[in-house]
């Protein structure tokens, strides 16, 4: 189970801009992240390029913690951001990240926000 003190440091990265960063360093080889219901992407290397393939459409991604809850092997993140596209359009949307980890890596992610705030 992760300590306080390393969820944090995750969230920190997060907050720095570094999402590919966070990706390769906090989540394990065969990690799995899902949005809302659709089916989960399955392992970093493809959790890695999704994002990178994300942020290259962005011109900023800001990132904001704004609570977060570690209980056991089970972490809860409250996230908002503000995604400036490259054409200038913005998007705001606050999201519930639901995190299980094994030892201090996160092995299975999934999302939880309002699709139409971040459509097309």
């Amino acid at each position: 189970m992760p300590s306080r003190e390393r969820v944090d440091e995750f969230i920190a990265v997060v907050e720095s801009g570094d999402h590919v960063g966070a990706i390769e360093r906090y989540y394990t080889e065969d990690a799995s992240m899902q949005e809302n219901a659709a089916p989960p992407r399955l392992g970093r290397g493809l959790l890695v390029a999704h994002e990178k393939a994300a942020l290259s459409r962005m011109s900023s991604v800001d990132s904001k913690c704004l609570s977060s809850v570690v209980e056991g092997d089970r972490v809860a993140i409250h996230w908002n951001f503000v995604l400036t596209e490259k054409s200038g359009k913005v998007r705001r949307f606050d999201e519930i990240a639901l995190q299980e980890w094994q030892g201090d890596r996160i092995f299975r992610e999934r999302f939880f926000y309002d699709p139409a705030t971040i459509g097309g």
